[in-house]
Formats: structure tokens, sequence, C-alpha cells
């Protein structure tokens, strides 16, 4: 018999196997959009075909083995694909979407507290009903509400009914290039629309339909942030932190605080993530091993433990990552307690399948895609990393496994981490040896604050330590921060460049662990793929002119693209370094590769109203421009209407004639539907940046396009 460590990685973890045609099947799903009809063929076709494998004589088995995996796999991933389609809610009878019309009214039930933001109020609804026509239906969906602020909005409470009658909004993103979508993430929570309510909206009624669970969540959510505001500090910084690393509350965090934790590399701090349900994990197993009448049955600790694990899981407002460790210990605890111990790999894959069975859109999930990725890294290379350095002095033995773990993280998941956030933390190493101890510490004072929070004396005691704890951690963030090079920033990187880092950092981990010159080989070819990638970009770059005018709310705002510099116009709050420029311009200028700010540019000069670039022209018109009639019209290639100018398309055209109007995301919506008519009526090509996205020119080869 082969001993258990000598088996192939395949046969410790069938589970692994069945992952990947699982996640096939809700890719294609998502991207093709299968009729059920068709998902309902497929799957009873191939199961067919499974189960009628098994009435073959022993024989025709043998012929056919090798296609009995295969037929498998089909089916797994026509069950991904229907339990895709079936997650989708916009496939159900009842959706809202399919009966809706401007008349309508919605009956929406509030499904959590509402969230307050710095000028409105904010909430998940559900749609349990509509009206048409005077007659009631049966409706369902999500909507993600917004309400002004006024004396009425304290009155409406989780599981409250609401009728609202106003135009719903779409969910779009703004189109800008590199902008995150917007649009896909909401489709994953299964929003499609979204409403901005005023007061004359509205209408609270007096039913309730809210879920006793969810109540009691929200109620003890409520009791643990009361009690942190009441005893940590004054500094909202402090207060941030601790509600985020204790419940992952985020509301309440100092965006500048946020960032200077993720240059730090130590942003999972302030993420409820596997690290603080496995520190809940080991104090609590620790002390159910100890108590006399828990640790004698087994039962009762494992019902114990795993009430435990998901109520603070439940309680954190069930993030992917967070799930996905709640999942994963409860197939350790179970295994560990009822069977033999698995593989690792096994308990993953198992973590996994039943996390995407529940929502398959977890697929798509930062969270989820990082906590794995780090968990398979330390699980792979921790061990190995380990060993390669031995010793003596038992406390910095202990320092080195922290830093290997941390290390072992870090190479699994930073391909990724470039790919979403296209920056790469210098200084992870020793800001994670500094704050994770202490960020344990402050965790279980936090929760020793919440069970002593009604004693006033001691927790006002030791709110006062842990407000000071915090500040700590904060300082030396923000010291680690404060350093230029703290931070490898504006790091280019798409699917097909993350793909070949990926490879290189498996086969180069594979060659330094086997010393198998093969992994060493492939590990080559993955390097010189990237080098070809990176080489074509840059030749590309070389030839890069564009014109881009993004869609930011309120502003004008445009760059000059020339190779890898950009001159921007627009703004004075755009120009300054800050949240607004970081979230709209930042991951643009990245996807561009023109992340250099320039003064001046050859090819661009500026006339008045008239910019000139490498032989393309444009006119601005804003509210402070008068124009004037001339008998010769000035061609243009983008005319461009700003700041609610008070001048008409035909006012224009008897000064320019313009290859295309541009309006911006400075104007009101009015303003520019009433251009948009008088372009219909002059046949002239139009384009809304509020609307369709970002305007972009390229220059160099005269082409026209919008993002999406």
């Amino acid at each position: 018999m082969i001993p258990y460590q000598q088996l192939p990685f395949w046969k410790t973890a069938p589970l692994v196997r069945l992952l990947f045609p699982l996640a096939a099947g809700i890719i294609l799903q998502w991207y093709i959009q299968f009729s059920f009809s068709y998902l309902a063929v497929w799957f009873c076709s191939f199961f067919a075909a499974f189960l009628l494998l098994y009435f073959l004589s022993p024989t025709g088995m043998y012929h056919v083995r090798r296609f009995q995996g295969l037929l498998l796999y089909l089916m797994l991933a026509g069950v991904g694909m229907l339990i895709t389609w079936q997650n989708d809610s916009r496939q159900l009878a009842t959706w809202y979407g399919k009966n809706y019309s401007d008349s309508t009214v919605l009956i929406v039930k509030v499904n959590e507290p509402l969230i307050e933001k710095a000028r409105s109020y904010k909430a998940d609804g559900i749609v349990v009903g509509m009206i048409n026509g005077g007659q009631q239906q049966a409706a369902t969906g999500k909507l993600l509400l917004y309400f002004s602020k006024d004396s009425a909005m304290p009155l409406l409470k989780y599981g409250q009914l609401m009728l609202i009658k106003k135009r719903l909004q779409p969910i779009k993103n703004s189109g800008n290039p590199g902008a995150f979508n917007y649009q896909r993430y909401a489709a994953f929570q299964q929003v499609y629309h979204q409403l901005f309510l005023q007061s004359r909206d509205w209408v609270a009624t007096s039913e309730m339909q809210a879920n006793w669970f969810r109540s009691f969540l929200y109620g003890s959510r409520q009791y643990v942030l009361g009690v942190l505001q009441e005893n940590i500090g004054n500094q909202r910084q402090e207060l941030g932190i601790a509600e985020a690393l204790l419940i992952g509350y985020k509301e309440d965090l100092d965006k500048d605080l946020v960032q200077a934790y993720s240059n730090t590399g130590v942003v999972h701090i302030i993420a409820i993530s596997g690290l603080h349900l496995g520190l809940i994990y080991a104090v609590l197993l620790w002390l159910f091993n100890r108590l006399p009448l828990i640790k004698k049955s087994r039962h009762v600790k494992v019902i114990l433990l795993l009430s435990c694990l998901w109520l603070f899981s439940l309680l954190t407002g069930g993030a992917a990552s967070v799930l996905r460790s709640a999942v994963m210990f409860s197939v350790i605890v179970i295994g560990k307690y009822y069977f033999r111990q698995a593989s690792v790999y096994n308990s993953l894959a198992a973590s996994a399948l039943i996390l995407l069975c529940y929502n398959p859109y977890y697929l798509w999930d930062v969270g989820f895609q990082l906590s794995y990725l780090a968990v398979l890294g330390i699980v792979a290379l921790q061990q190995p990393l380990y060993r390669t350095v031995y010793i003596k002095s038992s406390w910095l033995r202990k320092i080195w496994q922290m830093l290997s773990v941390t290390i072992a993280a870090q190479v699994a998941a930073f391909p990724i981490c470039i790919y979403y956030f296209h920056q790469f933390p210098n200084f992870f190493l020793f800001t994670n040896l500094l704050v994770i101890p202490l960020s344990t510490i402050i965790l279980f004072g936090e929760i020793l604050l919440v069970v002593v929070g009604a004693i006033d004396a001691l927790a006002a005691k030791l709110g006062w330590l842990l407000t000071y704890m915090i500040d700590g951690m904060n300082r030396v963030i923000l010291f680690f921060s404060s350093f230029d090079f703290s931070v490898w920033d504006n790091i280019y990187a798409n699917m097909y460049s993350t793909w070949c880092l990926y490879g290189l950092v498996a086969f180069v981990c594979a060659w330094l662990i086997h010393k198998n010159v093969r992994h060493f080989k492939v590990a080559l070819c993955c390097l010189l793929l990237l080098t070809i990638f990176y080489a074509h970009a840059s030749i590309r770059l070389y030839e890069q002119r564009k014109i881009v005018i993004y869609n930011v709310s309120k502003n004008q705002a445009i760059d000059f693209v020339e190779r890898d510099k950009h001159l921007f116009v627009g703004g004075e709050a755009l120009k300054q370094e800050g949240l607004l420029q970081n979230f709209h311009l930042k991951p643009a200028r990245i996807s561009l590769q023109a992340t250099k700010a320039a003064s001046s540019l050859p090819s661009l000069q500026q006339q008045n109203v008239l910019w000139q670039f490498a032989g393309k022209k444009m006119v601005v018109l804003d509210s402070t421009v008068v124009l004037a009639a001339r008998e010769q019209l000035l061609p243009v290639d983008i005319l461009l209407l700003s700041h609610n100018t008070a001048i008409s398309i035909k006012e224009a055209l008897q000064a320019v004639k313009p290859a295309i109007v541009v309006f911006d995301a400075s104007n009101n919506l009015w303003k520019i539907e009433s251009w948009e008519r008088e372009c219909e009526e002059l046949h002239l090509r139009c384009h809304s940046v509020a609307r369709q996205g970002a305007f972009v020119l390229e220059v160099g080869r005269g082409e026209v396009k919008s993002e999406k």
C-alpha cells in the first residue's frame, strides 16, 4: 500500500478537481447567459450518460473508463451554470423589472438599519410587491436606496414597508478608462437599480416584515457599536479602526488612514478576514479544552465552536473572506472531531465549493480571491521557507515563523494585488511584524470591553487603554507610510501580465522546493512572456497621444496624454492629490500608463478657447465664454460644452464646424438633453459624458470612442 504522504496531490485532495469544472460553469453562464432549457438539457444529458456507464459490462466499462471523469466534469459544469442562472434574480418571473413602468408604485422593505452618509442616508431595499393600475401584485428584487436628510429619516427601521413612486435609475459605470466596474459589482449583489429619494417620493407604512434573527444581529451590532463609541475616545481615527477591527464596520473610517494602512501592507487588519476568525478559533479551542463541563463532550465542543464562529461571522456582515474562513473552520472542526484528518487543500476546496454553491458570484469577489490565495501560499510555502533558516533562539524562531507566514501569504497574493490595486507595499514585513501582535491584543481587548460594557468604571478604563493602543498602532502605520518609498505605486498590469506573473511565481517556488529543472525552464518561459508583454506595452506607449474627457460629476476634467505623460485641465478640486483624483483619474492614468504629470507638452498649444494637440483641434465653451460669429467657420474635431454654457448649438455652429459635440459631466442633465435634441435636429454627432461615459480621442489614429 502506498504511504499517505506519497500519494499524488490529486488523490489526497479530490475536491480540488471538482472545483475547477464548477467554476468553469459559473464563468460560462455569466458571460454567455444560456437559457434554462439549454442548461436543463446539458445537465440531464451528461447526467444520464454518466449513469448509463454503470449499466455496461465490465469489458465495456474498461474501454470507456477514461470518459467517466470527463462526463462528471461536464455534469459539474452544468451544475455551476444552473446555480448561476438560479442566483440571477432577473430570471425570476416575479422580478420587479419585468412589469415596471413609470406609473408603478413599489412596495419596498427596508432591509437594514439606515447608514448615515455625508449628504444622505443609505440602505438596501427589498421589493416585496408593486401596484400597477390600482392592482397589487407580488414582486421580488433588490434596490439601493438613498434618502435625503430630513426629520422623517429616524422613523425608518429595519423591516419597515414603504411605498415608493419614482422613476428607477439603472446603476451605471462612470465609463472612465480603468475605472472600477461598479455596475458588475452591484449586479453580483443582484442590485440593478437605485433611487435617490426626497420626502415627497415615499410614504412609510406601519407594517413590518422583520426577520427575528437579522433583527438580533442588527441589534447586537448596534450594541457593540454603542459600547465602542462610548468608550473609545472622541477621535474618529481611533473609533473607526476599533469598529472595523472588531466587527468590520467601515462607515467611520478615515479615508487617509485607510490609504496609509494599504500603503504599508496591513489593510487586512481592518478588513475582517481569516486572521480574525483564526485568532478567535484558537482562543475558543484553548478555552473549551479547559472547561470541565465542555472538554469531555466532543459534541458540545463542536456545537459551541461552530456557533461562536458563525455568530461572529454573521455579526460582521458576512463578507466573502469571513464566510470562507467560517466554512473552512467548520470543515476542519467537523473533520477533526468526527473523521480522520484530511488534506488542507481538500478542506479549502470543500469550503470553496460550499460557498460557490451558495453564491456563485463570490468567484469575482476580491476578498474571496485574496483570502484563498493567501491561505494557499501559507499552506504551500510557509514550512519550506521556515525550514531554510535554522535559529537557535526560541524568541527569534517565533519571529521568523511569523515573518515566514507573512512572506508566504504575500508571495501568493501580490500578483493579484498588483492587478487590482497597482501597488506593492515595500514595508509589509516590518509593519506586519509590529502590527499583527498589537492588533491581536486590541481585538481581544475589544471583545473584553463588550463583555464588561455594562460596568461603566471598568469599561471606561479599558476603553482608555484601547484608545491609547490604537493611537500607537496608527502612529506606527503613519510613520512608515510617510516615506516616499513606502509603496511602489502606479504599477501597470492586466489579466495577461497577471497570469504570466503567477506562472513565474508558481514555477520558481516549485523549482526552489523540488529542485526540478523542468520547473525552472517553465519559469523562464513565463518570464519571457512577461518581458514580451511589457515590451509590447512600451512600444504602444511610445506612439500614444490621446484626449480624454472624464466623467466626474459636476466637474470639468480633461487629460491630454502623450506617451507616459499627462497634462490636466479642469477643476481645482481635481488638480490636488486627494480622494476625488485618486478615485476618478488615477486608475485611468495607470491603465493608459500616463502617470507622469506635465506642465506642458510639445504637441499641445492653447489660444483662448482653442486647444491644438498633435494636429487635432478642440474648442472648449463654458459659462464664461462669449462666442462671436465668424464668416469663415473654424473646422474643429471636438466642440466641448461645459459648466452649463448659455450658448446653444445653433449659435456655436455660427463660429465653428465640429466633427462631434461633447457635453462633459459639469453640465446639468436637463441642459444636456436640450443640446442633444438640437444635435439630432441638425444631424450632428454628439456624446454625453455623463450618460455614455468618458470620451477618448486617439489623436494618432483619429479614432473616437467612449469607454464603457
